[in-house]
């Protein structure tokens, strides 16, 4: 009876895993497989993640005692496998766009977000480190899928080169940990945690680990990846990376610092924590006011917004964590509406990807400018939006922690990123037309763009919802 319960807690794994065998499949033997695997990747991922939130309630331990289920971890589950669905959503017409509709394609989105649900469960550190490396092949194949475009390639090598030394920092900590408290057992560790604290090497080894996490999430001075990553790739792509890969790697740093949210070593990270979040806030905020491209714009906003929620972790307090999850679940929605209307109003070669472009766009497109609108204003976060509360619980969680100054600092970043976020809307309806700009006509982007947005609103109008659900859990 114990294992069939454990058979039903990771039908989610099962689901995907089934699926990446279908898809293969498919795409060996069916003549029709780039039709039909973009469709079959969404209702895969609908389905893992619409159980996932299902099944929330049933939490235990597998395998062994190295995969979690249920919980936080199927909230993670839930925002991985929607975020996905988006992006092969968006992705029908934009592939096609630039001839890169393989069916390859959706097999590696598929492949990545089984490793972010193996990182978000991770009971073990070796768990996260198999997570992390199905996910980041996947992301170094797929930053380059577009063959034919030097940036694509160059993106592509620049994501494994930096990727793969940021895995360097990630295995020698886990080494050190392991040679210090003699068990790989998340667990063990946090249970371990006051004795193997006093230990040099073990806390050098959370120390490498941390930084070789701060690289997944494009923290400063961690970030030097992501410009160039989010320009070479394709548009949605980007979004993918942006969005549940971040996601994922904040899922591995909660699953695995759970000693730091008992309140009594918070202070041993809190100064790495705060010196990332500070320099990441106003770092990504600065620089993205000079950018022209509009994927570089928010590339720097990503790493603006990694400071943000590195405020929540810093509290080291059970809220700051609800802010946090809460945080990746709205910042989903956010960038992966963002990054669809970029894909629908680029052109081929790169074209409309200036930011000059979106001059005029309320006229030309008044219902794709009217969406941009709300998620810029939502990305600055202004009320009533769900970008606001995003950005005002891992703040009152810091205030609560007695981290007012980290919260004056977060909100200074704010104003200063309202700038570069309302420079785009005065563009789209207080500035004529540079040149002729011709969004796609793609229903399915349109409708993940939509969904996206809805998603945006309705966390706005009722964030307690989600938010007392993740607070239930922790």
């Amino acid at each position: 009876m114990i294992y069939i319960n454990e058979v039903y807690n990771i039908i989610p794994l099962i689901i995907i895993g089934g699926g990446i065998v279908v898809s293969i499949l498919i795409e060996l033997y069916s003549k029709s497989g780039k039709s039909i695997l973009p469709w079959f990747s969404f209702i895969l991922f609908l389905a893992a993640g619409f159980y996932s939130l299902l099944t929330v309630e049933n939490q235990s331990i597998v395998f062994q005692n190295m995969l979690s289920t249920g919980g936080i971890t199927n909230i993670f589950y839930f925002i991985f496998n929607i975020g996905a669905a988006l992006v092969c959503l968006l992705s029908i017409d934009y592939t096609k766009k630039y001839g890169i509709n393989y069916g390859e394609y959706y097999i590696l989105i598929q492949n990545s977000v089984l490793g972010m649900m193996l990182m978000a469960g991770a009971k073990s550190l070796f768990m996260i480190f198999i997570g992390l490396e199905v996910m980041s092949v996947c992301f170094y194949v797929l930053a380059g899928v577009n063959r034919k475009k030097d940036k694509a390639i160059e993106a592509s090598l620049k994501y494994f080169l930096l990727g793969a030394f940021a895995t360097g920092f990630l295995v020698y900590g886990i080494a050190l940990i392991y040679g210090s408290a003699q068990t790989t057992s998340i667990d063990a560790i946090t249970a371990g945690f006051p004795e193997y604290s006093s230990n040099i090497i073990f806390l050098v080894g959370i120390l490498l680990f941390l930084i070789g996490f701060s690289f997944k999430i494009a923290a400063f001075p961690f970030h030097m990846w992501v410009p160039d990553v989010y320009e070479g790739a394709p548009t949605t792509v980007t979004g993918l990376f942006s969005t549940i890969g971040k996601a994922a790697a904040f899922a591995a740093i909660i699953a695995t610092l759970t000693a730091l949210f008992s309140g009594e070593s918070t202070s041993m990270f809190l100064p790495y924590l705060a010196v990332l979040s500070i320099f990441s806030m106003l770092f990504g905020s600065i620089v993205a006011i000079a950018q022209s491209n509009i994927k570089r714009m928010l590339a720097y906003s990503s790493i603006s917004h990694a400071g943000y929620i590195l405020i929540g972790l810093a509290s080291g307090t059970p809220v700051g964590v609800a802010g946090v999850v809460f945080y990746l679940a709205v910042y989903t929605f956010m960038n992966l509406a963002a990054f669809g209307i970029i894909a629908l109003i680029e052109g081929e070669n790169d074209a409309n990807l200036e930011i000059n472009s979106y001059s005029g766009l309320g006229t030309k497109s008044p219902v794709l400018a009217a969406l941009l609108a709300i998620i810029m204003f939502s990305l600055a976060g202004l009320p009533p939006l769900a970008g606001f509360f995003a950005k005002y619980y891992v703040f009152i969680a810091a205030i609560k922690s007695g981290l007012t100054w980290l919260a004056i600092l977060g909100i200074i970043s704010s104003v200063i990123s309202v700038y570069f976020y309302l420079r785009i809307v005065v563009l789209m309806y207080f500035k004529e037309a540079e040149g002729e700009v011709i969004p796609a006509k793609s229903f399915s982007g349109f409708f993940g763009v939509a969904i996206s947005v809805i998603m945006v609103i309705l966390l706005g109008i009722i964030p307690g919802s989600l938010l007392d659900l993740i607070t239930s859990f922790l």
